[in-house]
Formats: C-alpha cells, structure tokens, sequence
C-alpha cells in the first residue's frame, strides 16, 4: 500500500482517550499512513485533549501549538474532550485546522484528506446529546504493553456537580458484547492474556439495552474465551458493588482483586453538595462485600480536596474516613473550577494555598497506606505476570492485586504468568521477586 504520509499522535487524559487514540491511529494505518513518534516530523499531528481540569486546558492548548512549531506545513488536528466542550476556544488556536469532537472520531481520516484537497479549516463539533449509540471504533493493530485496555462505554449520566465530562462525552452508550469479545478473541490471539475494561461510568454499561445485559454479564461473556487470564475493572461508581454484584463477581476466576472505587470525599454533607449518589455508611458496606469475598484485594480511590464550601471539619472527616478505610492509594486532586457544572457558581471557592496544604496531608496519609498494604502482602506467593523487561537486567509485572515486582530477568519470561515470591522492600513502590522453586 501507498504510504500517505506521517501522522503524530499527543494524548492527555484518561484510559479512556487512550483507547480513543489507538483506535484513530489504527484508522490512518488501514488508510496507509504511517504512525510515528509525536517528538518527529510528521505530516498529520493529532492531539486528543482533555478538559476535565483547567490544567488539561491548558496542556492541550500548549501541545497544539507545539505540533505547529515541529512542522509549519503540517495539518494539525484537535479532538477529544476540550474540542467537544470548547470548540470556539480551540478555533482560536490559529495553528489548528480541524477540530473534532468526541463523536466525530472515526471521520478523521477523511477530514484530514478533504483538508489536504480544499484546505478549509473544518469544525466537525457536534451536540453530544444527540449521540445515542457507541462509536465502534476499530481495533488497534499495534499495542505495546502486554496488559489490554478494552473500552466497552462511553457517556456519564451521573452529573457529578464539579463534573464537566457529561458535557464533553454526553449520556451513556454501550459497547455490545459481541463487539468487546471480538475484540478480546483477537488480542488473545496475539498473545495478550490481561485485559482492563475501562469506560467513562462502566457501572452503566448495558443501561441502555434491556435488563438482562449489564457489566456482570459482559464480564461472564469474556471470562468463558479461551486464553483470558486476568481481567480489570477501570474506575467503578461505588454503588455498583452490591453483596449480589461482589459475590457473582468473586465467582469469577480471572477477575483481579484490584479495585479503584471513586470516593470524592470522605463527609457525607460534602458528598451531597458534589451530587455522589452514596453515602460514607454505603461506601463502607461495599468495602467490607469486597473484603469479604477477596483475599487481600486492593483498594484505591479519588478524593478531591478543596471542593467549594469545603470547611476544616469537613476535611478532617475525609481524613479520618480515609484512615478508617484503609486504601492501597489514594489519587488526590484540587478541586478544579470547570464553566458550565454547577459547582462553578458555588460559593465559598476555596484558596489554592489551602487546597495545597489539604492535598500535601492525603498524600502523606496515602504513601503510608500503601506501604501499609505492601507490608501485608510481604512473603507471599503470587502469580506475577511479567511486561518489561530492562537494560539493567532485571523485569518488572505485576501481582493480581496490581502490585509491582521487580526481580532479576529470566529468560522467555516476557508476557509470562509466574509464581513468584514477593517480598516488601523500604523506601520503594514495588516489591522484590524470587521465583517459588528457588
């Protein structure tokens, strides 16, 4: 095949803009371009933005003139969540020439061709609510870890108050599970045994189809394919996670005992200003149903500090619920004022400085949780599956649990499942290995 030219790629955001990015790399490859790295000269620059802080903003809008810098001559595109939300403001970025949303994806290739014909600047933005059903983008022919990230959803119909992503991804679509096992059949051929099933609100999967399909039931549907080893959850809604839900998920064998349960806020009164639909009573039960039906499992979360309206007691009372959990991690963000969610207009908008110093305490506080969790897990004997392997000789993979091993490299170990010893070491993230019949 003809090659069309060199198209660059920038992503910022989630799992989920990953995926998306794969996804409309694999498109240019099938058309007969070339994909190359995004610090090389190339023909075509796509940046796939994010806006759910103001800092993404502000990242996307600095790489897009960057991309300009690398090649004056060069067709530079934006899409994803910022050009969705604020396409005028990306229009004013003079050296961007077309602008996607976050439903116009899989038209990139022919806009970025009719621009090469006409060169008319294209905003293909559309309103997000008339999206009703899943953009089946294709598969990715080149991945380069060994674990497999698998979107199945899209949309958020939760409408968190300091929330912008409804806006930018619009309401819930799902994948159909003949398309998710498609796709995980075919990365299992090409030797994947991992897979992480990710979305932007994946306890909503299958709302939009009749009550007998839900996450369980994709989840059953995958498990059954031959060669799947392990299987991930992405972020969960807490609510999710019903006594019914935990136990039929224990059943199954490959799921990992890893969950990320977003948590926002350890105080109930803060939690109702955010508009979250649980309690911290609620989220307690879901962490003893889990704790219940998994050994060990780990536990992480997000909080958000410095939410408007936020006082010190209600602060500590995150603290202490934090403490009382017990999490792996906790990913701690300053609450980030977002136009449009109705936590924008709140008053009582907290100062940075304080968002600062409450940040600065939960990362203290999570760093010792998970050298906590670390330490309970030393001695134990665990199926690692190893990803990397490195220059100084040793490999890196991780424990069901998500816990990172690093030990000496083994030969033929890369994209292997191994029974390893772990062992906890001070001061680091990742815990030592030695193989079980050494």
């Amino acid at each position: 095949m003809e090659n069309k030219g060199r198209v660059a790629f920038y992503n910022l955001g989630c799992k989920v803009n990953d995926f998306d990015t794969e996804s409309m790399g694999a498109l240019f490859l099938k058309s007969g371009y070339q994909i190359v790295d995004f610090d090389s000269t190339a023909d075509v620059y796509v940046v796939n933005t994010c806006t759910v802080t103001h800092l993404g903003d502000r990242k996307s809008r600095q790489i897009l003139r960057r991309a300009r810098r690398k090649n004056p001559d060069a067709v530079i595109v934006a899409t994803g969540c910022y050009a969705q939300v604020a396409p005028d403001e990306v229009a004013a970025i003079d050296e961007v020439d077309i602008i996607l949303g976050t439903t116009h994806r899989h038209k990139i290739v022919e806009e970025v061709e009719s621009f090469l014909k006409d060169h008319q600047r294209e905003i293909c933005v559309e309103n997000v609510w008339d999206s009703k059903t899943f953009e089946d983008m294709p598969i990715a022919e080149q991945r380069h870890h060994t674990r497999a990230f698998i979107k199945v959803q899209d949309g958020c119909n939760q409408f968190c108050s300091y929330c912008i992503i409804p806006y930018a991804r619009g309401r819930v679509r799902s994948r159909s599970i003949a398309s998710v096992c498609q796709e995980v059949e075919k990365l299992v051929a090409d030797g994947y045994q991992e897979f992480v099933f990710s979305g932007i609100h994946i306890a909503s999967y299958g709302k939009e189809f009749d009550d007998s399909i839900n996450l369980l039931t994709l989840l059953q549907f995958v498990a059954k394919i031959p060669g799947v080893k392990r299987i991930r959850l992405g972020s969960i809604e807490p609510l999710l996670m019903t006594k019914e839900f935990v136990q039929k998920l224990s059943e199954i064998p490959q799921i990992c005992p890893q969950f990320h349960l977003s948590l926002q806020s350890g105080c109930d009164t803060t939690l109702k200003r955010m508009n979250r639909k649980y309690t911290t009573a609620q989220f307690i039960q879901i962490v003893q149903y889990i704790r219940q039906y998994f050994t060990l499992p780990a536990l992480t979360t997000d909080i958000i500090v410095g939410f408007p309206g936020e006082t010190e007691d209600e602060f500590e009372r995150t603290i202490q619920f934090a403490q009382m959990i017990n999490f792996y991690k906790i990913h701690v963000f300053k609450y980030s004022r977002r136009k449009g969610t109705p936590a924008y207009d709140f008053p009582d908008q907290i100062d940075p400085s304080i968002q600062h110093q409450r940040s600065q305490r939960l990362i203290a506080l999570s760093k010792k949780q998970e050298e906590a969790f670390l330490r309970e897990n030393d001695q134990r004997v665990q199926p690692v599956l190893f990803e990397q392997i490195h220059e100084d000789g040793t490999m890196t993979g991780h424990t069901p649990n998500y816990i990172p091993v690093e030990m000496k490299a083994v030969p033929d170990s890369l994209g292997k499942i191994k029974e390893i010893v772990i062992h906890y070491q001070q001061g680091s993230a990742n815990m030592t290995g030695t193989e079980i019949n050494n």
